[in-house]
């Protein structure tokens, strides 16, 4: 029976790669709005906010990333 080589590269590596893209925009698409709303209105702290919000995104997955956006809005916008 012959030996059959080792499969290369990560098994699944193609819907990793998938999942961690729609993560990411996940995570993007909120803070892109976050930051395009504040600089409409001249908020100085628009960077901030943005920062918050993929740092909210990273850590809370997208609950975390609108838990922000939310605070953004009530905040935020004042």
């Amino acid at each position: 029976m012959p030996v059959l080589p080792l499969q290369m590269g990560i098994p699944g590596g193609p819907e990793l790669l998938i999942i961690l893209l729609i993560g990411l925009l996940l995570i993007a698409l909120p803070a892109y709005f976050v930051y395009n709303d504040a600089t409409k209105r001249n908020n100085d702290n628009a960077a901030l906010w943005t920062v918050a919000t993929v740092l909210g995104g990273l850590v809370g997955n997208i609950f975390g990333a609108l838990l922000v956006v939310i605070l953004y809005l009530i905040i935020g916008r004042e």
